[in-house]
């Protein structure tokens, strides 16, 4: 077949360079074809020479022959060479597999299992020299109940590298485990052992250096993920994944394979993961958790408008995948036949044993096999791990002509037939059923249809946002699938509000919210298709100003609102963790604009459910409180988690002063309402960063710098990955001014330094503070040493006239500056729910006063850092009465309550006295009074007057 015109040009430049090589015609012919097709391929042929990479075409070395001659002249303390050949080695065999694909030489099931043969050679090279370098410093690990003599690391290959189904440019995604516990000759743990090794082997394959990368290697699906430790003996990984494990971690095991370790050590942790895997019964639970896990995927497709993404869109990869672990999950179990690793085996098997009928299967062998072609082809453009078609004309050309086309049109038309077929059948394997059809109301229809309507039964005013919004100049110009989509959703819609009775004010709530997603008509079929979405918009949006907000500014939130059960039920710290840590897993570890996306869906779409209960009187205050601070943990833990990685692969991990090397040795302490697990839905992040690096340390490299420097960085990145704007929006507004001398500080302090100030320098005002903080995200050991030096400096006797004196010289300024008084002039005329006397603020510093005054003689008071806990702390000590704690308590509440319910209702904090509830008037009093009776002053707004 002929070059399209884009790129006969350079396929002719090549072919003649070739022939005038001295390559046959049939040789220069495929060199010049596969440069034409792969801009990686035609840029490795001018730094290697013509001749070279020809050689490398014509006369192939085995992967794992090649390989063994260049490892036997490695010298263990020469890695940087180490990392040259195996660089080289790779660029060589990779040369040759795209030059077999290119030209049709090789089916994409072979280039697959080559692939993965070469990752799996380069993975136990790596591993043999990480091991003799590791021996040669610290000695050889002990015996294993598998190895007589040292045991080894065992490589767990996961995903497409465990089916040995890798693409041309695959990441490789892995588990290190060994098999026991033990020592090794100079005293070290084995843990600390194999992690050594473990990190040699990924610098050996995923570092980039002048030659490239042998594979990029992501390590996020071991246990607990970038939290957990790198590796894990096999005792703990069988206690995680039987205690632990998650249903999508079960999905992920259905691949895994050792390729490293004793034959026996590798079989029992088969064994164990298998066990993990699969059960002993029909397991239609699985079926449903593929449902959700594929309806995550959905809102990410939609989202990043990723419909363009063969592996991940409608009908793509992805979906075949599913299928064949639908009938793998539910019935591997019992029919062991169904144990492949491969999604190609399994597919042939289900026809073989009767699970599908074989048409089925056959369309989709066809479609997976089309599909993984045109995937190794998109990768092999520019070395890139990308399954999304390419937007560039001559990208475009490229990719249909190495897929055997003339145009892309054929290539695209070629491409819909086999998703469309894919998707038929995961409709009917793996989708929900779509429900009954839905009863238009015919006036509805013709409204919208023809912009009037008969009915008598619907006033002109309801209809006057409908019909404005039909005749937008933006409505009028939709044009083909868009505006059919709008017709399609419209009268729904209609028909949803007339029927709860609020066309004319729900519609104008919901007004801007289809303005907003005029050009992402993907969500019109979203709500067309989805009548739970639907309802739920049209309950929410109208009730809440703040949420139809939040959909005006955040479209892809409605994707929140398909599934009421979610919608409506909040789920605990660890699922928020596992959700957020399995939606992170499905971006490459590199992408960081993507990973801050991530961050930022999920933070809203969280606290979008949080407010969806509230607003339905679902859930109490506490309740929501502690959820919307639960989500502010795991985001900074995981933003945290990211920035971590992103400074030690450019400066390795900063030392201690035993020598050691840190694996976390940092820490994020939450000051304010985060701390005290109060946190809004618009609350800001105070927070303070703690580290316990040796001060005169530096990293191990490769870009050596002081530990100092590390720990500022380290601050700094993990703010810019929390505050960043992106096209979703900011995570949270972060306050540092909190550390130790405020904005004059460092921005990262060393424990022993803050704990320093706090006992020689800090203001009353700061052990205020203190009070309310609570350690969010880090290392555990550092937090048990905080909490420690937390808790002894609240404990500390203090003469209570004197901190009386502080806290009301405290609370008068901050009336000066921060009260309606302050703000407004309007003094008497309007009460601020949280500034004012008699305020929010008025109570907590009651609460901090008497922690502060109190915790010597009850350390109980100090241990917790929200106001409830405190209160009911303060009880038990005896410091208040039954009676007084329960009417701060009260108070505290009804308080809160008023500002939660001011943001979602777009209303005001600030409530116009003579407007005041009897109920808001009572504890505004009642907080003036328990201010007067201890600390024996006025409140601060006579103080003031």
């Amino acid at each position: 077949m002929t070059p399209p015109p884009q790129l006969d040009a350079a396929y002719q430049a090549r072919y003649e360079q070739g022939v005038s090589a001295g390559l046959s015609a049939e040789v220069a012919g495929w060199l010049a074809k596969t440069a034409a097709c792969s801009p990686w391929f035609d840029e490795l042929l001018t730094s290697a020479g013509f001749a070279e990479v020809a050689g490398w075409v014509t006369d192939p070395q085995p992967a794992e022959a090649e390989l063994d001659a260049l490892s036997a002249d490695w010298v263990l303390d020469e890695p940087d060479r180490v990392k040259a050949d195996l660089r080289g080695w790779r660029n060589r065999q990779m040369a040759w597999l795209m030059v077999q694909d290119a030209n049709g030489l090789s089916s994409a099931r072979k280039t697959a299992r080559a692939v993965s043969d070469l990752a799996d050679v380069a993975i136990r090279r790596a591993v043999t020299f990480a091991e003799a370098h590791w021996t040669e410093q610290w000695g050889a690990p002990g015996p294993s109940d598998f190895e007589e003599q040292q045991q080894s690391l065992v490589v767990v290959a996961m995903g497409k590298h465990g089916a040995r189904e890798l693409n041309l440019s695959s990441d490789i995604d892995l588990i290190f485990a060994f098999p026991n516990q033990g020592e090794v000759v100079n005293g070290r743990s084995h843990e600390e052992f194999f992690t050594r090794v473990g990190r040699t082997v990924i610098q050996l394959l995923d570092t980039r250096t002048p030659e490239g990368f042998v594979f990029r290697v992501d390590m996020r699906l071991r246990p607990w993920g970038q939290s957990g430790a790198l590796v894990s003996n096999f005792a703990a990984m069988n206690h995680y994944y039987t205690h632990q494990g998650r249903e999508w971690e079960r999905f992920a095991m259905v691949k895994a394979r050792p390729v490293t370790g004793a034959r026996a050590a590798q079989a029992a942790l088969e064994q164990d993961l298998k066990s993990f895997v699969y059960r002993r019964y029909v397991d239609f639970h699985a079926l449903g958790a593929l449902r959700r896990l594929k309806s995550m995927i959905q809102k990410e497709v939609r989202r990043q408008q990723l419909e363009d993404n063969i592996k991940l869109g409608q009908g793509g990869i992805r979906e075949v995948e599913f299928i064949a672990q639908a009938f793998q999950l539910i019935r591997g179990g019992q029919d062991v036949s169904l144990q492949e690793r491969g999604t190609w085996p399994v597919l042939t098997m289900l026809a073989d044993e009767g699970y599908l009928p074989a048409e089925v299967t056959r369309e989709l062998v066809d479609a997976y096999t089309f599909l993984r072609d045109l995937e190794h082809r998109i990768q092999a453009l520019r070395d890139e791990q990308t399954q999304r078609l390419p937007a560039d004309e001559t990208d475009r050309a490229r990719l249909a002509w190495s897929m055997g086309h003339n145009s892309i049109e054929a290539l695209l038309e070629q491409l819909a037939h086999h998703r469309e077929r894919v998707h038929h059948h995961f409709q009917q394997v793996v989708a929900e059923d779509a429900g009954s059809t839905r009863t238009l109301n015919p006036d509805m229809v013709a409204l919208w249809r023809d912009g009037q309507s008969d009915s008598t039964d619907i006033e002109s005013s309801e209809t006057q946002a409908v019909l404005a919004f039909r005749n937008e100049t933006a409505v009028q110009r939709l044009q083909g699938q868009a505006r059919d989509n709008l017709d399609q959703l419209m009268p729904l819609l209609l028909t949803e509000l007339a029927g709860s009775g609020q066309l004319g004010r729900g519609f104008e709530a919901l007004h801007p919210i289809l303005e907003a997603i005029l050009r992402r008509s993907v969500y019109f079929v979203l709500l067309a298709e989805n009548p739970d979405a639907l309802h739920q918009l049209c309950r929410l949006a109208p009730a809440s100003p703040w949420i139809a907000n939040l959909f005006i500014q955040k479209p892809y939130l409605l994707d929140e609102l398909s599934d009421p059960d979610s919608l409506y039920r909040l789920p605990q710290r660890g699922e928020l963790t596992d959700d957020l840590h399995q939606t992170l897993l499905r971006v490459p570890g590199d992408d960081l604009e993507q990973q801050m996306e991530v961050l930022r869906h999920f933070r809203h779409g969280r606290v979008l459910r949080a407010a969806a209960c509230e607003v339905a009187a679902m859930l109490p205050l506490m309740k929501i409180s502690d959820y919307l601070a639960w989500v502010g943990e795991v985001v900074v833990e995981q933003a945290l988690a990211l920035a971590w990685q992103q400074m030690v692969s450019k400066h390795g991990r900063p030392s201690r002063d035993n020598g050691d090397w840190c694996e976390l040795d940092f820490g994020v302490v939450a000051y304010g309402k985060m701390g005290g697990l109060e946190l809004s839905y618009e609350s800001d992040l105070d927070l303070v960063f703690l580290h316990q690096a040796s001060p005169q340390g530096e990293t191990e490299g490769p870009k050596v710098i002081d530990n100092v420097v590390f720990m500022a960085r380290l601050g700094q990145r993990l703010i810019h990955l929390l505050s960043t704007a992106t096209p979703s929006g900011t995570l949270y507004e972060v306050d540092t001014r909190l550390r130790p001398s405020g904005n004059s500080g460092l921005l990262v302090t060393s424990l022993k330094a803050f704990e320093k100030y706090q006992n020689s320098k800090a203001w009353t005002w700061e052990h205020q503070a203190l009070v309310r903080a609570r350690f969010i995200a880090g290392d555990p050991e550092l937090q048990t040493a905080f909490n420690a030096v937390r808790h002894d400096i609240l404990q500390r006797p203090r003469d209570r006239a004197t901190l009386r004196e502080d806290v009301i010289q405290m609370r008068r300024k901050m009336v000066g500056h921060l009260s309606s008084q302050a703000q407004k002039g309007k003094a008497g005329e309007v009460f601020h729910i949280k500034q004012d006397p008699g305020g929010i603020v008025d109570l907590e510093f009651l609460v901090q006063y008497l922690v502060l005054a109190y915790a010597s003689d009850h350390p109980d008071v100090a241990r917790w850092s929200d106001n409830v806990r405190c209160i009911k702390a303060l009880r038990d000590a005896g410091v208040l009465t039954d009676e007084q704690a329960e009417q701060w308590l009260d108070a505290y509440l009804t308080l809160r309550e008023h500002t939660h319910h001011a943001v979602l209702s777009g209303t005001s904090t600030t409530v116009p006295v003579a407007q005041m509830t009897p109920e808001l008037a009572r504890v505004r009093q009642l907080i003036r009074d328990q201010w007067q009776q201890w600390l024996g002053a006025e409140s601060p707004a006579e103080q003031g007057d």
